[in-house]
């Protein structure tokens, strides 16, 4: 893994005083949740910075970031391409699963719905996938049939995804 530097050399740990060295890197990832902020503007990201410049600079500061417009909507497949060429290597984005699934469906009768996500392209950013995170509703109950259905249905490899994915609805372009 990549040790992100701030413009004056140093990782972004070390530049809050962090001593990191004995961390184990190859687990440890640092991010955000999402990139798009206003106030942020001027602040942490540099005055002038063009917006559609900014996944590319939060990415060269933290070694993560969570793409979080995809809990509310499908994301487009270029979109996620844009953003896997935005990054460097080594970076990992974790992507939020949609609402869907999690707050209407509330995980029943998910599996279209579960390949209409992996259809949208966010297997375009291969290697920088990282964690789908699945985000439930504060009123939501444990029901351990429902999560252990759930599990069955998500995928376990990229290969797995891709093959969910084709199980799309017909209106998914």
């Amino acid at each position: 893994m990549r040790k992100t530097r701030n413009s004056a050399g140093q990782s972004s740990a070390a530049s809050a005083g962090v001593n990191t060295e004995s961390w184990p890197a190859t687990y440890l990832r640092i991010g955000i949740s999402g990139w798009t902020y206003p106030p942020w503007r001027g602040v942490f990201y540099p005055k002038g910075l063009a917006q559609h410049r900014e996944l590319e600079f939060a990415s060269r500061a933290h070694n993560s970031i969570e793409i979080n417009g995809s809990f509310y909507s499908l994301q487009r497949p270029s979109s996620y391409q844009r953003w896997y060429e935005q990054t460097p290597q080594g970076f990992v984005f974790s992507v939020k699963g949609p609402r869907f699934i999690t707050h209407m469906k509330k995980l029943r009768d998910v599996q279209t719905p579960l390949a209409n996500f992996f259809a949208s392209g966010v297997l375009a950013l291969r290697e920088k996938l990282g964690p789908v995170l699945w985000q439930f509703p504060p009123n939501f109950g444990w029901n351990e049939q429902r999560f252990r259905d759930f599990f069955e249905l998500l995928p376990k490899t990229t290969t797995e995804a891709a093959q969910l994915a084709r199980l799309h609805d017909a209106k998914l372009k």
